[in-house]
């Protein structure tokens, strides 16, 4: 059964939020990276093949999809998982999170807020903004042109940029305060964020951690599309190990 509505965070901005129900005690929140949304193709495959285990609740980051408000890149959405969190633990025993890319380092800033995060799987995730390494001269034309201009991809793309410049917290600095264990994810090919991101985050936390590079691997949701079922058995085999 899917339920939708609105969320408003503690800075007054109105989320919103497609939760998919099958009766679990258990949720999965999928934190969608930089110009996507929960309506992303890929996002909502995922979300279905966890069904059977999880309910799983997607949500659209500020400046996003459905939710109201301009996107802070990444100094604010921390704010927004936060709430999506808080009304996920008014209902589960158990929260894990998938973040990729931009959403992975939300992922982990939010873990430092809050103690309702039992477990994250950070996919293709920056060690602080600044850092992003993206080369447009190394384009992947796959991914980027034919799968997001003339495929699937083009579904639920889009942004309403704020301003840049206001303070963002770095994921490598807070990751180390964290309690929550964290599985890093990431491809060798990522053409955005390159893996070496994935090996200082998981060489500077301090939690239960796990760290995985995908040989011949893309970035982000596109791991999905290459990888399906590696990504899949990896997500279901740290869940099920650490949101018992």
């Amino acid at each position: 059964m899917k339920q939708s509505g609105y969320l408003t965070t503690s800075d007054h901005h109105r989320i919103h939020y497609d939760q998919f129900k099958a009766g679990h005690k258990r949720v999965i929140i999928i934190a969608h990276g930089f110009f996507n949304s929960k309506q992303a193709v890929v996002l909502k495959r995922l979300a279905g093949s966890l069904n059977n285990e999880y309910d799983v609740i997607l949500f659209d980051f500020r400046g996003h999809g459905q939710s109201k408000g301009l996107f802070y890149w990444t100094a604010k959405e921390y704010l927004d998982l936060v709430s999506v969190v808080e009304f996920a633990g008014r209902s589960y025993e158990r929260i894990g999170l998938i973040g990729l890319s931009l959403g992975a380092a939300t992922s982990i800033i939010a873990a430092s807020k809050t103690s309702l995060i039992n477990s994250i799987i950070s996919i293709s995730a920056p060690v602080e903004f600044t850092k992003i390494d993206y080369r447009f001269w190394e384009l992947n034309v796959k991914n980027d042109l034919f799968y997001n201009l003339f495929g699937e991809g083009r579904q639920g793309k889009g942004v309403r940029p704020g301003p840049f410049w206001f303070k963002k917290e770095k994921p490598l600095a807070v990751v180390k305060k964290t309690k929550t264990p964290i599985f890093y994810i990431h491809g060798d090919s990522d053409w955005v964020i390159r893996y070496w991101h994935s090996e200082e985050l998981y060489k500077n936390t301090t939690a239960f951690k796990r760290l995985s590079i995908i040989k011949n691997g893309p970035h982000a949701e596109h791991l999905f599309l290459e990888h399906k079922d590696e990504m899949l058995r990896l997500i279901r085999e740290w869940f099920r190990e650490t949101l018992k």
